[in-house]
Formats: C-alpha cells, sequence, structure tokens
C-alpha cells in the first residue's frame, strides 16, 4: 500500500475489470461548440437560410374579409353611407320603370331577379342591397305602389305567403293564382328562386326575402342552414345574414324565419336590425313572438317596419282557414289595417284566392305589406 501511495500519479495502471473515466461533461461542452460555430457559418455564408424547405408562391384571391362592413361591426355598431363611386352605374342605359317614386333616376339594367345596379353592392357571397347613391332605399324602389288604395281611407288587408320558392311547381302555380296585391316570401334556400322571384315580381308581386332566426328550442327546431344565432360575435351573424341578403334580390325587405329566441335579445338582434336600416331594407315581424324587440329597435334605426296580426292557415283546413280571414277582416274594420301571414300550402293559397274576389263588396281593399310598413 505504501509502494501505491508514493507511485506519481503519472504513472499509475488500470487496474484489471476498473472502470474508464471519460470527461463526458468536456465531450459535450465541446460538440455544442460545434454546433454553434456551424450554425454561425451558414448564416453567414448562405444567402437563404430557409434554403431546403418545400415551398410556393401563389396569388391570394380570397375576399373573405373584404367586406367593410363586417369587419368593423366586430368593434361595434356602424354606420353605412352608399359610394356612389365604388359602383358606378352605365349611364347610357336607364332602368325599366317600376312605379316608384325616384325608380327614374335609377341608371342601368336590373339583373335576373329585377334588382337595380345603383342599388346593390358586391360582396363575395354576391350582390346585396344598399341605399343608392341619390337616396333611393331598396324598400321604396322594390314595394308594390299602393298609394291610391291608402288614400282611400277604406280598411286595409295585406297577405303575406311564406315558404316558397322551395317548391318551383307549386310557387308557379301560387303566382299565378293569388291576387297581384299579395306579398310573396321566399325561402334563402330553393334552387331555382332566379326562376320563381322572377315570375314573381313580373306578375306585379311584391317580395319579401325569409330570414331564419334562432327559436328557443334551437336547435331540435332548426330554420335552416345560415340561421343567426344568440351569443355569436356580431361579425359571424353579420357574416351569415349577408350570404342570405344574396340569395336573390328585388325584395323590399325582410320577415323572420322562427327566431323567438334571437329576436327577444337585444344584443344579438341589434347588429342586425342596424344593418337592416343602413341598407334601406324593412322588416315585417311575422308575429310568432310577443317578446320580440323588433318593434322598439326598428324604430329606433329607421327601419320600415310593422308586425303581423294572425297566422291564417295555423288550423290548415279551409274552413279554419276562411274563419280566420273573417277575423282578419274584422281587425281591418276595427283598427283601419291588418296583415295576416299564411304558409305555401295549396289549400291556403285556394282560399286565400277565393277570399280576395270578395274583399270589394265588403269596403276592404287588399294592399301589398309594405303599404302597411311605417
Amino acid at each position: 500500500m505504501a509502494d501505491d501511495l508514493t507511485t506519481p500519479l503519472t504513472g499509475r495502471k488500470r487496474k484489471p475489470g476498473a472502470r474508464l473515466q471519460l470527461p463526458i461533461a468536456r465531450i459535450l461542452f465541446g460538440l455544442l461548440a460545434l454546433i454553434g460555430i456551424g450554425f454561425v457559418l451558414r448564416l453567414v455564408l448562405v444567402d437563404d437560410p430557409n434554403g431546403g424547405r418545400p415551398t410556393e408562391e401563389v396569388a391570394i384571391t380570397s375576399t373573405r374579409n373584404a367586406n367593410e362592413v363586417a369587419n368593423a361591426v366586430a368593434s361595434g355598431p356602424v354606420t353605412i353611407t352608399a359610394d356612389p363611386q365604388q359602383y358606378p352605374a352605365d349611364g347610357s342605359v336607364t332602368a325599366v320603370e317600376t312605379g316608384t317614386t325616384g325608380a327614374d333616376s335609377i341608371t342601368g339594367l336590373p339583373n335576373v331577379y329585377g334588382a337595380l345596379p345603383d342599388l346593390s353592392e358586391e360582396t363575395s357571397d354576391g350582390p346585396i342591397p344598399r341605399i343608392s347613391a341619390t337616396g333611393l332605399t331598396p324598400f321604396s324602389a322594390y314595394a308594390r305602389p299602393a298609394q291610391s288604395d291608402v288614400a282611400s281611407g277604406r280598411p286595409m288587408v295585406a297577405i303575406v305567403v311564406t315558404g316558397l320558392g322551395i317548391n318551383e311547381q307549386g310557387t308557379l302555380e301560387a303566382i299565378d293564382q293569388l291576387p297581384d296585391q299579395t306579398t310573396l316570401a321566399f325561402a334563402p334556400y330553393g334552387k331555382t328562386l332566379s326562376t320563381t322571384v322572377a315570375a314573381a315580381r313580373a306578375a306585379g308581386h311584391e317580395v319579401l326575402l325569409e330570414v331564419p332566426l334562432e327559436p328557443f328550442d334551437y336547435p331540435q327546431n332548426d330554420p335552416g342552414p345560415q340561421t343567426l344565432l344568440t351569443g355569436e360575435p356580431p361579425r359571424a351573424n353579420l357574416d351569415k345574414l349577408f350570404w342570405l341578403l344574396a340569395r336573390f334580390g328585388g325584395y323590399a325587405g325582410v320577415i323572420n324565419n322562427m327566431g323567438a329566441r334571437f329576436t327577444a335579445s337585444a344584443a344579438d338582434f341589434s347588429p342586425m336590425m342596424e344593418e337592416l336600416g343602413a341598407r334601406g331594407l324593412g322588416y315585417l315581424d311575422d308575429g310568432s313572438s310577443n317578446r320580440s324587440l323588433a318593434p322598439q329597435l326598428a324604430a329606433g334605426n329607421k327601419v320600415p317596419f310593422s308586425r303581423a296580426d294572425l297566422m291564417i292557415d295555423a288550423n290548415p283546413s279551409r274552413q279554419s282557414i276562411l274563419s280566420a280571414l273573417a277575423s282578419l277582416e274584422a281587425k281591418a274594420v276595427e283598427n283601419g289595417q291588418a296583415i295576416g301571414i299564411i304558409s305555401a300550402l295549396p289549400i291556403s293559397i285556394a282560399a286565400v284566392t277565393e277570399w280576395s274576389r270578395e274583399l270589394e263588396a265588403k269596403g276592404i281593399v287588399l294592399v301589398p305589406a309594405s303599404a302597411l310598413m311605417k
């Protein structure tokens, strides 16, 4: 043992079976230093640090966020002013006469739905209504004229037929049977809306767009795709609204499809009503919910508005429909006006057509719904 203690360190020999002690820390430090040096040299000597990665250049053409209204509403209410320079009219062409005040100041050919270019704004979903550069609103331009009937002082009744456009043949038959003064509301999902809406307007009917709104039992009771929902960000609901507004053109306003929960929520309903007011559209409440805030919101945003008084074919039998129409007449005599809603069932169409022939003899005049919207 004494010899081992006095033997110089450099002269020691490893005993058989003993482990070799390697300087691991020094080795790791050396490797890290080499990696760092290599990285620095690459940055200095190579012009493209991302070279070797697969890349591809593409042109971005998406217009998803191109609409300024949808972008701005996320931060609060907005006011829209029509820009006459953004969508200039073709001054060489004059629009066909529509029979409404100010229509002769609109230029450009109507599209397949009868919508005028000065009253349209292009979006990523298609053209949607807007107020013209001269201040003419879609409500004024597309409403069926009824000034003489309003001035007559007689009780007025309006009938709105809902659910049109889904069944093309049934819709065309309804257009042919119903008197011109009836207002026709089209669902936004029909595959032949270009045909049916154009036929309705060519026959002299006033047209409304049905907008699906959230009911209390949603989604068990679902109005359809693009339904506006409570609790959604305002921009999300406005994106849906723009899609719906672009389904067809030539309508004077919108009518709700369901929506008891949505129309009772001021936070969710207000942005929609602000948009309708800014675009010059009317709003007709179908009268199905007493909790709807539509009257207050429409007044605050200067939206032409009225509320339906009666669902005519809640019981779709001929006798029940005629009885409901008699009740509608009584309301018109009592209040000076009344609005009834019917669905596009063949029995409902036939009953209303028959009933309308006797109104004149009763001293009651049939008018489009817009005539009763203030």
